[in-house]
């Protein structure tokens, strides 16, 4: 047999079920009002704040020519009838050193004739990782203009949000 609730367990409680967002489509679970609480909780709930996380910000869009790869072009990459030349997986690096070894890694793919690549950022823990959202702000950077024809995110099979299609322009000749 449950036991009830006690007040504060049902206050913190309360505390941990406001960060919780429900699935698309799903309805919101009726809240607990204050005037169906004891007065000695509906006191200590008024009084102590609660815990609501501020909205995240919507990432800056990238530069318009970096937006999007050409549906074709990208068709072709998510089938691999254009080769993905290489792959890189930023998992565990922190934003500094995942930005170097992002820039290191196209600039040596651009050397080496690819024409595209994939750069796996992970989708982070509620779907809205820093890597995930910092990777096409980097991609964006004018010294690389030269390199990033265009992004787009992967297929479903290359990793689908937590990757991203990376489209190189084509190396100079001579």
């Amino acid at each position: 047999m449950k036991r009830p609730l006690k007040p504060e367990e049902r206050h913190i409680w309360g505390m941990v079920a406001a960060t919780v967002h429900p699935l698309p489509g799903k309805a919101t679970p009726k809240a607990e009002t204050a005037d169906a609480l004891p007065a000695t909780t509906k006191a200590a709930v008024l009084a102590k704040p609660s815990l609501s996380l501020p909205p995240h910000p919507k990432p800056p869009k990238p530069r318009p020519d970096l937006d999007r790869i050409e549906p074709r072009r990208k068709h072709r990459i998510a089938r691999e009838r254009d080769p993905i030349g290489a792959r890189l997986d930023l998992h565990g690096l922190d934003q500094d050193r995942a930005r170097g070894v992002l820039e290191r890694f196209l600039i040596r793919a651009w050397d080496e004739g690819f024409r595209a690549v994939l750069v796996i950022t992970g989708k982070g823990v509620q779907g809205d990782g820093v890597l995930k959202r910092r990777t096409p702000e980097w991609l964006a950077a004018p010294h690389l203009a030269h390199i990033v024809a265009g992004i787009s995110d992967a297929a479903r099979h290359h990793g689908g949000e937590g990757a991203l299609y990376v489209a190189l322009k084509r190396k100079p000749r001579g």
